[in-house]
């Protein structure tokens, strides 16, 4: 008789089926441990220790340190699932933050979770579940997965305001086909009863909001601790190339910001353009933040060639809303034309593409900003 195929889309009694599940000590990750463990699978919690912080405290809306390991054990003791710690703050260090300050310096305005899904998460954390013989990986990111015939496709979450796709444009198919994202169906109030009607001491704690290795959201510091010799000062000019003021270093300012010009003038002054090499800020009316074509680097595809063909979809924020656009792609660099308006695109941002069909906005891939 043909075996049933179980909760995450493989022909297996969930009884018989491993699954490693990244426990970052919050309310999503917890609650999809106890999901698994519920269905009757054999579920191995896997923390990751990414950064050292002697600063984290229970009120923290951070992840990765100190408080947050603490509640992963605790919530793995409750499910009586084995748990793992991984110590991983040098890759972390090498892969992440380092990127994170270089890429400021060059005027560039970074995505971190991206890098870390990128260097740590995904390849670090999937080659461990591997070696564990896992049968998939599962996290608590907010994203839509449908496995059919052993090949996953992503798409936008229900929750379009927990949506986490454009973090995870970079991951590899084969990633992917082993990768489950249970959460992608549920709203986030939805995941809190669930982890309450398991008893999780996570149940009503805080969301962590800010980049986890950033305290209180203050970039400007870490690139302080790491290189103090980066804040140079340099000229602010118009467009017209005409010099109209002083800056601290380009460090402080990022593509569109409005605050911490200090300059008067008539009409208020937007960040335009970061000229790292010249140590330049190049200010203008907001207007001129308009951009309609984007080229894009370090491409990564998820689907095949016709579904990036005429009319696409594409985010170039997290936050942002989804753009009619055009795609052209050659030697994995592309250009991107957008058939809509849109203010403040910035290099080192993340342009990710998707369309739309009977399953929701589907992730195609996506590529890096460079101009």
């Amino acid at each position: 008789m043909k075996t049933k195929i179980n909760s995450i889309g493989l022909e297996k009694d969930p009884k018989d089926t491993t699954v490693v599940v990244a426990m970052s000590g919050g309310v999503d990750s917890s609650t999809v441990a106890g999901m698994m463990k519920k269905d009757g699978y054999k579920v191995i919690g896997i923390t990751l220790k990414l950064y050292d912080d002697a600063k984290q405290t229970a009120k923290s809306k951070q992840c990765c340190a100190g408080q947050d390991i603490m509640d992963a054990k605790r919530v793995a003791n409750k499910l009586d699932i084995e748990h793992k710690i991984l110590y991983f703050q040098s890759k972390f260090k090498e892969g992440v933050v380092d990127n994170f300050v270089e890429s400021y310096l060059a005027g560039e305005t970074p995505i971190p979770c991206v890098q870390c899904n990128q260097t740590v998460k995904f390849k670090d954390l999937f080659e461990e579940s591997k070696n564990l013989n896992a049968d998939a990986l599962i996290t608590g990111h907010y994203v839509k997965s449908i496995t059919k015939n052993n090949e996953t496709n992503m798409y936008r979450a229900i929750d379009t305001n927990r949506d986490q796709s454009y973090f995870l444009f970079n991951t590899t198919r084969e990633q992917l086909n082993y990768l489950r994202f249970p959460l992608g169906d549920l709203m986030k109030n939805e995941t809190r009863e669930i982890a309450k009607k398991l008893d999780l001491n996570v149940a009503d704690k805080p969301d962590s909001q800010d980049i986890c290795f950033v305290p209180n959201g203050d970039y400007v510091s870490v690139i302080q601790k790491f290189r103090p010799d980066a804040f140079q000062k340099g000229n602010i000019k118009n467009l017209n190339g005409k010099v109209i003021g002083v800056h601290d270093g380009i460090v402080n300012f990022t593509i569109g910001q409005r605050r911490g010009i200090k300059i008067a003038e008539k009409d208020p002054l937007y960040v335009i353009e970061i000229n790292s090499n010249k140590n330049e800020i190049i200010v203008g009316p907001k207007q001129n933040l308009i951009k309609k074509k984007i080229k894009l680097r370090d491409i990564n595809i998820l689907t095949n060639k016709e579904e990036l063909d005429g009319e696409i979809f594409v985010k170039i924020r997290s936050t942002g809303k989804l753009i009619k656009s055009k795609l052209s792609i050659s030697n994995n660099i592309a250009n991107v034309e957008l058939l809509e308006h849109e203010y403040g695109i910035s290099p080192g941002q993340a342009c990710v593409f998707y369309n739309k069909d009977n399953n929701g906005d589907k992730l195609l891939g996506g590529g890096w900003i460079t101009n």
